[in-house]
């Protein structure tokens, strides 16, 4: 399943958004959206687990989470 993760602090790496996944499954993929000029993040990413129960879990212990004071959002992407 590929995750949305939206409202990241524009500090956080691609690693940590990945940490923070891996407790609660499998990441297959993890990408931090960058802006192509500054090389900062744009405050979202994409996660793919490929265990949707396992998803399904981090979707509801991470949704509405604060992460570095940031209330992240994360949902299932669209198609």
């Amino acid at each position: 399943m590929k995750l949305l993760v939206r409202n990241l602090s524009r500090t956080i790496t691609e690693h940590e958004i990945r940490t923070l996944f891996t407790e609660h499954g499998k990441v297959a993929d993890c990408n931090l959206v960058l802006d192509k000029e500054t090389g900062q993040s744009k405050g979202f990413a994409f996660v793919e687990m490929p265990n949707d129960a396992e998803a399904s879990v981090a979707i509801k212990a991470l949704n509405q989470s604060t992460v570095d004071k940031s209330k992240i959002r994360v949902k299932k992407a669209d198609a």
